[in-house]
């Protein structure tokens, strides 16, 4: 079976895509969509009631794609799990095999969302990763998890004296990787990461940029309104209004993207969305020979 690990680690650039996961969501649905994108990625990452959209548990999803030869990586959101529930979850995850974790804070429910939620955050997003990475080095245990553990962090326009501070903090938490929000702006990525490169930031750790696949110049627009940190610029969504193939355009965009992406210095791999059609995702990776 491909792990994500290893590619990351060893191959010249890793490849990961989100599949669907909804209240719905069997065994069969699971499966039927890791058929449409396992030959183009070496891992699915599985998110965790994203945004607040319930779902079964990211750890049941990873027992069916592990039981199909996939590698998952398991999101854990610290937004409705106190520090118990969350030491059970990473210790079940352990459990069932899986070795990548994608750790983060999680988003608020949206306002539609009723009965409303109570937040818990027990822990930062920094927290569980050190959490984590602690369980990793617990001699009590009789088998210590093999966890490549991952955070989230923004990509901006750093002035030079910024201090990514946020990203400092999970890499000494114990971060082994960090995945981007999506970020369709190449010349941000590029100083961004010129940045962490001329600071000697990236020695401790590795960097997984992140794109979506957009259907429509509509999509585009609701995805940066409503998703926080999603950065599209105006040229992408103006090339998909003036396109007569809007889908295919959004195929070709995010394939131009991956492939600027590749040629970026500290970037090791990408994390492919598509917020309707799976199939463009294998599409992007096919257009950008990957």
């Amino acid at each position: 079976m491909k792990s994500f690990k290893d590619a990351v680690r060893h191959k010249d650039f890793a490849i990961s895509a989100e599949i669907y996961l909804r209240p719905e969501s069997d065994a069969d649905s699971i499966r039927r969509q890791a058929d449409v994108v396992r030959d183009a990625v070496d891992a699915i990452l599985l998110t965790d009631n994203q945004y607040g959209q319930v779902h079964m548990s990211t750890i049941a999803a990873a027992s069916i794609l592990l039981d199909y030869d996939i590698d998952p990586i398991v999101q854990l959101t610290s937004r409705n799990r106190n520090r118990i529930a969350l030491v059970s979850d990473l210790l079940g995850a352990a459990a069932i095999g899986v070795t990548s974790l994608l750790l983060v804070a999680g988003e608020r429910a949206p306002k539609e969302f009723q009965p409303r939620p109570k937040p818990v955050l027990d822990l930062s997003a920094t927290d569980l990763i050190l959490t984590a990475a602690t369980i990793k080095k617990d001699e009590d245990l009789k088998r210590r998890p093999e966890f490549f553990i991952g955070g989230v962090v923004t990509p901006v326009g750093p002035n030079p004296n910024w201090k990514p501070r946020k990203l400092l903090e999970k890499i000494d938490a114990g971060a082994q990787f960090v995945q981007t929000h999506t970020c369709m702006d190449v010349d941000l990525l590029r100083r961004y990461m010129r940045h962490l490169i001329d600071n000697k930031l990236l020695q401790r750790t590795s960097v997984i940029g992140a794109v979506a696949v957009l259907e429509s110049a509509d999509d585009a627009q609701w995805l940066r309104s409503n998703r926080p940190n999603v950065m599209i610029p105006d040229a992408v969504i103006e090339r998909l209004e003036n396109s007569a193939n809007p889908r295919q355009e959004g195929i070709n965009v995010c394939a131009e993207t991956i492939r600027a992406m590749r040629d970026i210095p500290g970037i090791d791999g990408v994390s492919i969305m598509a917020s309707k059609d799976l199939g463009s995702i294998a599409e992007a990776a096919h257009a950008a020979s990957l």
